[in-house]
């Protein structure tokens, strides 16, 4: 790919380009922020590692220039407030719906071919937002939310086994924080059921810190997560810019279903060069869709904040 671009040179988006960048997945990375010289001085020091980490791409940072940033196949959104001690993702959406507005109607200016991921908090209903800005399909604007639960699920697995982490696959539905659903019944370690390797209290732990995990991190470091998210976002990117065609977990804009409409909500999806080519429906049993409609309602109800709001 010519050129994708990371809007928000914080944490997280500094992270994401900079495994971009590792990948070699363009010959171009724009990191963009608005704070004069953070971008810049970003995009240096990962361009620095070019020679160490042996990739080609060439990564530059800007302030606030979206012309830079034209003809991009990718965008990944990370812009807004973190989420800070105490505060829920609820709180940040006054705030940084506002910021994804923006952010979006810019980038969609320069590059309207463009392929958007969302990483800001609150992720589902700033997936939401970008949507109604971009003016896009639904299939070329979705959030990152499932593939770093399950990332975080998978590592609390690996240490209770004690075993590689590559050999989990695991699956989880639903808004991203508090309401998230993971599903014991589709997670296996190399073909063998959870169920048969862990007792149902151990997981009942595993899934309960899984469901609270951002909140873990913020309480000890203060501020949010990156490494994971940031590396969560880049495999989604490689996933579209290789055509890979996998299936990951994915906050998507729901038509019925799951029997849920007009909703952003965390599901299993195909990714590949057209963003999301297939939404997979799984079967689940009454306290999964329990779970599951549960997390709906609540993310419905971000969702009318945003529409409250009535700035589309």
């Amino acid at each position: 790919m010519d050129k994708i671009t990371v809007v928000g040179a914080g944490n997280v988006g500094a992270t994401c380009a900079n495994v971009i960048a590792h990948k070699d997945l363009a010959r171009e990375v724009v990191l963009v922020d608005i704070k004069e010289g953070l971008a810049e001085g970003k995009a240096l020091d990962i361009w620095q590692t070019s020679s160490i980490n042996n990739f080609n791409t060439r990564v530059v940072g800007v302030t606030n220039n979206y012309l830079r940033t034209k003809g991009s196949g990718v965008v990944v959104i990370t812009s807004g407030l973190p989420r800070k001690p105490g505060m829920s993702r609820d709180d940040l959406i006054k705030t940084n719906a506002n910021i994804v507005k923006d952010v979006t109607e810019k980038v969609v200016k320069y590059s309207p071919d463009a392929i958007i991921i969302i990483v800001s908090n609150p992720l589902d209903v700033m997936t939401y937002c970008s949507y109604l800005a971009s003016n896009k399909p639904a299939s070329k604007v979705f959030g990152m939310a499932g593939e770093l639960d399950t990332a975080r699920y998978r590592a609390f697995i690996a240490e209770a086994l004690d075993v590689s982490p590559k050999d989990i696959l695991s699956l989880s539905l639903g808004g991203h924080g508090d309401t998230m659903v993971p599903l014991p019944r589709y997670t296996s370690v190399n073909g063998i059921p959870i169920t048969e390797l862990l007792g149902k209290e151990e997981m009942d732990k595993i899934v309960e810190r899984t469901r609270f995990g951002g909140g873990e991190l913020v309480n000890l470091m203060g501020t949010s997560a990156w490494y994971a998210p940031g590396a969560a976002a880049a495999q989604m990117v490689e996933a579209i810019v290789d055509d890979q065609k996998r299936i990951f977990p994915v906050c998507a804009w729901l038509q019925g279903e799951y029997g849920l409409k007009d909703i952003y909500m965390g599901v299993p999806v195909k990714l590949g060069k057209r963003g999301i080519e297939h939404i997979f429906e799984i079967d689940l049993n009454k306290e999964e869709k329990k779970l599951l409609n549960d997390s709906a309602t609540a993310v419905k109800k971000v969702m009318k904040i945003l529409d409250d709001m009535k700035i589309f």
